[in-house]
């Protein structure tokens, strides 16, 4: 159980780390925002989408582990 939680949790993060470094990038979201071309949320958002991989990762090793 704990394990599917991770990986969801995971997929959530990263999904959101894609997305904010895509704003930074200018490439989706309103020009309105505060990371609409912003080169420090190019930075974040790889950082959080790095962390959201790691926690799915984690999720899978455990689920693994678990098993045996």
């Amino acid at each position: 159980m704990i394990s599917k939680t991770l990986v969801i949790f995971g997929g959530i993060i990263l999904s959101l780390g894609i997305i904010f470094h895509l704003q930074g990038q200018s490439l989706v979201g309103p020009e309105s925002s505060f990371m609409y071309k912003n080169p420090e949320w190019i930075t974040y958002g790889m950082q959080i989408a790095i962390t959201g991989a790691i926690i799915i990762i984690s999720g899978i090793i455990f689920k693994f582990i678990k098993r045996n």
